[in-house]
């Protein structure tokens, strides 16, 4: 962060109704923020962030209503966000496979796909907008990162909105997804798996599987566990790479031409 915060930490405590005497922690915060656990809740701040900390709040209680486990929301606002702590605890491959499985799973509906407020992928902004998934892929995911990154990508732009124009992709329906579903997003638990810093929309399930074996993966323990709820069809398993060039345009975006390697390896892949 370039800057510092809009509002102190105690001021974000206070509109929780979280003490202010417990100690203090830093912790990981990645490049989208700071994060600060205080006793047993973990407080989240970053400098203009605009509508991210409202929706990530959103995403987790849509998260939790649907059957994954996160974190409380204890207060969130455009200043940031405070939330349960959750204590560690070992890592269980085969219960976050089913647990992303049941929640892909059960929540698939043929309600229209999108959501009708903007998404956030880390700092990113995805306009809001729900219809058919070909639809919302293409203009809604696809294109604002070209947009965004275009410049940076030289010929692999192109090659990059071609293959998007002319996929079919496979349809199972709108499923709830996390949307930036990579390892340091999930929390090992003394419960359990949970699930945190969601993107969180009605999607193709493809869109999390593909985040998932991105960047070091959740390993086989993991995907053999969740295909053991819910098999992944040969037709979804060929576009996952067509998906990843979603993350991977957003790490373009953000820390430049080090990810245009794996977004080259994504269209050979795809053999775009």
């Amino acid at each position: 962060m370039d800057r510092a915060p809009d509002v102190s930490l105690e001021a974000l405590l206070v509109a929780a109704g979280a003490p202010l005497d417990a100690p203090w922690q830093p912790l990981h915060g990645g490049s989208m923020g700071e994060v600060t656990r205080v006793g047993d809740v973990v407080v989240k701040q970053r400098a203009g962030a605009g509508a991210m900390f409202e929706r990530e709040a959103e995403g987790l209680v849509a998260l939790g209503r649907a059957g994954a486990r996160v974190p409380e929301v204890l207060h969130a606002s455009t200043e940031g966000l405070v939330l349960r702590w959750l204590a560690p605890g070992p890592p269980d491959p085969e219960a976050t496979g089913r647990m992303i499985a049941r929640l892909h799973r059960d929540s698939l509906d043929e309600v229209p796909y999108g959501w009708p407020r903007s998404v956030y992928l880390g700092a990113f902004a995805f306009p809001a907008g729900e219809g058919a998934w070909p639809e919302v892929f293409r203009a809604l995911r696809l294109e604002p990162l070209l947009r965004a990154t275009w410049s940076t990508l030289g010929p692999l732009g192109q090659r990059v909105r071609a293959w998007g124009e002319s996929v079919e992709l496979p349809l199972e329906g709108a499923s709830l997804v996390h949307g930036d579903l990579w390892s340091g997003n999930l929390l090992h638990t003394v419960d359990g798996p949970a699930l945190i810093d969601p993107g969180v929309q009605r999607a193709e399930r493809g869109l999390d599987l593909a985040m998932m074996e991105l960047f070091g993966g959740f390993g086989g323990r993991c995907r053999a566990a969740y295909e053991e709820v819910w098999p992944v069809p040969q037709a979804v398993r060929a576009v996952i790479p067509g998906y990843q060039l979603i993350y991977l345009l957003v790490h373009v975006h953000f820390f430049g031409n080090g990810y245009l390697s794996g977004v080259a390896d994504a269209l050979e892949r795809l053999r775009a």
